[in-house]
């Protein structure tokens, strides 16, 4: 089992910039990908940003240049920075981390965030 915890969440004004963090543990494999997704209500949910062991990542186009993920594998943490934000980036946030086994994935998700991007 992998527990996370997610932090960071928040109202902030157009073109502001927010911070999330989400850490893991538990049983932790060495091969794993950790990343955000965000769900609005009359949306579907949407991949943010993921980021493997390896440090490979993928943006959402909607994000791209405005969204860095990036990892702290010594603390097995996760973080979002959201830079000019705008009121289409509201939603609830969530954690998500895959143990990639070698005969199967497992996955996990966090409690989420939300993030309000309001004037």
């Amino acid at each position: 089992q992998v527990q996370l915890v997610e932090s960071g969440g928040g109202l902030v004004q157009p073109g502001g910039s927010l911070r999330l963090s989400c850490a893991a543990s538990g049983s932790i494999f060495g091969n794993n990908t950790m990343g955000w997704y965000r769900h609005d209500p009359g949306k579907q949910r949407e991949l943010v940003a993921t980021i493997d062991s390896g440090d490979s990542r993928q943006y959402a186009q909607s994000v791209k240049g405005r969204f860095t993920i990036s990892r702290a594998n010594a603390k097995n943490t996760v973080y979002l920075q959201m830079n000019s934000l705008k009121p289409d980036d509201t939603a609830v946030y969530y954690c998500r981390f895959t143990n990639w086994g070698i005969v199967r994935a497992s996955e996990y998700w966090g409690q989420g965030t939300q993030v309000t991007v309001s004037s």
